[in-house]
């Protein structure tokens, strides 16, 4: 496989994205913020924990045949170990992340999806890419930030709107009828996105953390299929300097109403 990507920070902040490959496995994690005013319970920190379990999922996945969510439940678990009795990892702020782990073996590819970052396939044959993110969080969401969405972004009454909204959230972390995240359960590896497809039909493939990904899943600027050939022609820097145009003409979020005005951002292409 033939890899290159990007990643830009929050300016002022550090990156909570994690980004790692080897010569047959990608790994994306996008952390989950904790926003301003909201406790966590982790002395170390969401970049910590991202880059902790980025990591450590990218060492497992040098053995050979191991089901993805083994590997994604390990790493859950030897993370939690590493500030057990440190940090009180119930608290319901405990540092958490997204995951996309891909795979290829001699003659297949295998992906695992967890949360709301991206992995798109250019399937060979097929006029449309195959696109998996897990939605839950998005539809659990959508019942909570109806206040949020009406404040300018930026303005005092957003930061605590959006804060509330975090919390809020919480409540329906990794658990039935609500989402999942990596966090602390390794449980929550049983609920990822799964498969395997044949590597022959797979011409290349795109990781993209939700800060990315908003180019087509929040702003509409471009289709699925744009991205791919955008990534194809200019590759990840483009995609986004084009996230961060957008971001720009939209300083209150009053086009495209979200929580975090500008975000962290990876990209990932992949020739297979």
């Amino acid at each position: 496989m033939r890899v290159t990507f990007a990643t830009q920070a929050v300016p002022g902040r550090p990156n909570e994205d994690f980004v790692g490959a080897t010569p047959d496995a990608i790994v994306l994690l996008d952390g989950a913020g904790t926003p301003p005013g909201s406790e966590s319970g982790c002395v170390h920190g969401v970049t910590w924990y991202a880059r902790s379990l980025g990591s450590t999922l990218l060492a497992g996945l040098a053995q050979d045949g191991k089901p993805l969510t083994e590997i994604l439940a390990e790493g859950i678990k030897a993370v939690a170990s590493l500030h057990d009795f440190v940090c009180d990892l119930t608290h319901p702020g405990s540092p958490s992340a997204t995951v996309v782990m891909l795979r290829r073996t001699a003659d297949t590819l295998d992906f695992l999806v967890l949360a709301d970052s991206v992995l798109i396939l250019d399937v060979i044959g097929t006029a449309e890419p195959m696109v998996v993110c897990d939605d839950r969080e998005a539809q659990v969401g959508a019942a909570h930030r109806t206040a949020m969405d009406a404040l300018a972004s930026g303005s005092p009454g957003h930061v605590s709107a959006h804060r509330a909204y975090v919390e809020t959230l919480r409540d329906h972390r990794n658990r039935d009828g609500g989402f999942w995240v990596a966090a602390v359960d390794p449980l929550a590896a049983e609920q990822a996105l799964t498969g395997t497809v044949p590597a022959a039909r797979v011409r290349a493939a795109a990781l993209l953390s939700d800060g990315a990904s908003r180019l087509v899943d929040r702003f509409r600027l471009a289709t699925w299929r744009q991205t791919l050939d955008l990534l194809d022609d200019s590759g990840p820097e483009e995609l986004i300097r084009r996230v961060r145009e957008a971001e720009r003409s939209d300083p209150d979020g009053s086009r495209w109403p979200r929580g975090k005005a500008h975000d962290d951002a990876t990209a990932v292409s992949c020739h297979i």
